[in-house]
């Protein structure tokens, strides 16, 4: 998960490789972007918790 990340926040906001420290915009893009990125993992991960917990109790969402 962490190397899936930090590929995806890097691919989708670092574009200046001229100095080696990153620009403010770059920063605050990469901040939003693991924000998000976790916040949707945490999601996710309670969806999963309800959807088990329906089905060990017999019942089948959406019917």
């Amino acid at each position: 998960m962490y190397s899936k990340l930090v590929q995806r926040c890097f691919d989708d906001c670092v574009n200046d490789f001229t100095t080696k420290s990153l620009h403010s915009k770059e920063e605050g893009c990469v901040m939003r972007c693991v924000d998000k990125y976790l916040k949707g993992s945490e999601r996710l991960g309670q969806r999963f918790q309800e959807q088990n917990a329906a089905m060990m109790q017999g019942q089948m969402p959406g019917r």
